[in-house]
């Protein structure tokens, strides 16, 4: 499918099916400092590295972006490793839009690459970071930390001790509203080690916190804890299914190519989502996507990950949400 022709798609599905509902009386006098509405395009866990048509589904996500009008652009984190091979790919996402957020992903330092090298690359300030929209105040979070005394190998999935002093500090003084943004899911499956820590600190501020978003999981999915919503965007590239399930979804030159997509369910086509806050309505929506699996799904493969995450949250699509009641 062509560039435009999904642009095309995604205006046409979205501008039919998008849930409106009124925010909450308890985040409705927050919205005062927003003078306009606020649209944000968010796309997750690309994975330039693992599969081969990466830059086509960046470049669709940025065509449907071009109707959307963002006023910023946000990248949840496995991304693209900061090497040379990829500079051109990062480069594309950074001059795409007015504002261009990244989130550092677990994989963005696969093959030896260091937090240290996203930050030049990227252009971001650090691991964990604000950045304001409008009078809208975005607190990225760095959700591979190390020091967890639950670790047991494999990749670190925690928020430290002086982040999370660093995130009650910006929530205390904030004087508008909040979006609080990871990778690694602060709530729900595969939530952070230190999950319930940080879910009561969003809790105690939970007045002005809008909702948190997150990559990682590669699933559709939203859950609620302590009157504050935990939105799972799901991956722009596929579902993982690992090493037990390997299979063939494309021709066996790009597998030997991209050895990895074995590993995966892939979607046909990029999932991605346009966020839009109105002051003026007192409405958050947001605006989904959604596509066909290429080649067997994970339940046809019996993937016993689909059960723990929930059938019907492992689906090629990023549903249309409301943010003001958790829907």
């Amino acid at each position: 499918m062509s560039s435009q022709m999904h642009r095309r798609m995604f205006v046409r599905t979205t501008g039919t099916a998008v849930l409106f509902a009124t925010v909450s009386e308890r985040l409705g006098k927050w919205m005062g400092p927003l003078a306009e509405p606020i649209k944000i395009g968010v796309i997750a866990d690309l994975h330039q590295d693992v599969i081969h048509d990466a830059p086509r589904r960046l470049s669709q996500f940025l065509s449907a972006m071009e109707d959307f009008q963002p006023d910023a652009l946000i990248q949840l984190g496995d991304f693209a490793v900061p090497s040379q091979k990829n500079r051109a790919f990062t480069k594309q996402f950074n001059e795409a839009g007015p504002q261009n957020l990244h989130v550092l992903g677990n994989h963005d330092m696969d093959s030896g690459h260091t937090r240290q090298q996203c930050k030049d690359e990227w252009g971001i300030p650090d691991g964990y970071y604000t950045h304001e929209i409008g009078g809208l105040l975005l607190l990225v979070l760095d959700g591979n930390e190390k020091g967890s005394e639950k670790y047991k190998g494999g990749y670190p999935k925690f928020i430290g001790p002086q982040q999370v002093e660093w995130l009650k500090e910006q929530l205390s003084r904030a004087h508008q509203p909040v979006i609080v943004i990871s990778h690694q899911p602060l709530a729900g499956p595969s939530a952070i080690d230190n999950a319930k820590e940080v879910q009561g600190v969003l809790t105690e501020h939970a007045d002005k916190v809008l909702f948190a978003m997150n990559g990682h999981t590669h699933i559709d999915y939203v859950v609620e804890v302590g009157d504050v919503v935990y939105w799972h965007v799901n991956s722009a590239s596929y579902y993982w299914v690992g090493g037990d399930f390997t299979h063939p979804s494309y021709t066996k030159e790009i597998h030997r190519k991209f050895p990895y997509l074995a590993y995966t369910c892939p979607y046909q086509e990029p999932l991605y989502a346009a966020l839009t806050i109105d002051p003026k309505n007192g409405m958050i929506r947001a605006e989904g996507t959604n596509t066909k699996w290429q080649g067997p799904s994970p339940l046809e493969l019996q993937v016993m990950s689909v059960k723990r995450a929930g059938e019907d949250s492992v689906r090629p699509r990023i549903t249309h949400r409301d943010f003001g009641s958790g829907k």
